[in-house]
């Protein structure tokens, strides 16, 4: 039973490195993935690097061409954007004022710990926002299940949509504007408040999309080389 854990352990760690160098562009989007060429570079054999491959191809950042191998996808598109955040819209408000109507002490509970969980990077690389992205995700989706609604959930967690954001675009000053909507969501919720929670959930959405996100996807230029 010993060797099941660290061949976990190397899987994951394998995983992890692949996907630092997708979001922080060290593999370009849109770029040949060679698996030969990475277990190399990370001194593994092509296993573990195939199968944090199909990982990541589960989290649609990269896909399996027939007799061609693995590439990255590219990043989302201007429309593809606007898709994305016109169905956020039609859900997630929705979901945060059913969460405030429905959350009981444990719910209160969880978004509370959950709130306490992340803090603001000091950097723009991967390894140092991925508490962000990873609490951004778990946020959401707690606000989903805390609604009562298993699709609306499920729904939400297919769309992977918090890792194409950050892959997108990412600087500290999305860090601070994140964390302090998510407090005024959180704290709407534990108010009992469906209709502040609601119109929360609804500005940190179109703040996200219309101040931080839309100008990067229009203007790819804008996009800072080093993201810090």
């Amino acid at each position: 039973m010993t060797p099941l854990p660290r061949r976990q352990m190397l899987a994951d760690d394998v995983h992890e490195a692949i996907k630092a160098m997708i979001m922080d562009h060290a593999i370009e989007p849109g770029a040949r993935v060679s698996i030969d060429g990475l277990a190399r570079q990370l001194g593994v054999s092509p296993t573990p690097v195939r199968e944090a491959l199909a990982r990541l191809e589960s989290e649609e950042l990269v896909v399996k061409e027939p007799l061609r191998g693995y590439r990255t996808t590219p990043l989302l598109d201007r429309e593809q954007l606007a898709d994305l955040y016109s169905f956020r819209m039609l859900i997630e408000p929705w979901a945060a004022a059913r969460a405030a109507e429905r959350a009981d002490a444990d719910g209160h509970r969880r978004i509370r710990e959950e709130m306490a969980s992340c803090d603001v990077p000091d950097e723009g690389s991967y390894e140092a926002y991925k508490a962000l992205a990873a609490h951004d995700t778990r946020f959401h989706v707690l606000v989903a299940e805390l609604s009562g609604s298993r699709q609306v959930r499920l729904a939400f967690e297919r769309t992977h949509c918090h890792l194409h954001i950050f892959r997108l675009y990412y600087d500290r000053g999305i860090g601070v504007k994140t964390l302090d909507e998510h407090r005024a969501i959180a704290d709407a919720v534990l108010a009992g408040d469906p209709r502040t929670a609601e119109a929360a959930m609804r500005t940190h959405l179109e703040a996200a999309y219309r101040e931080r996100l839309r100008p990067v996807s229009e203007d790819p230029g804008s996009r800072p080389v080093t993201k810090e």
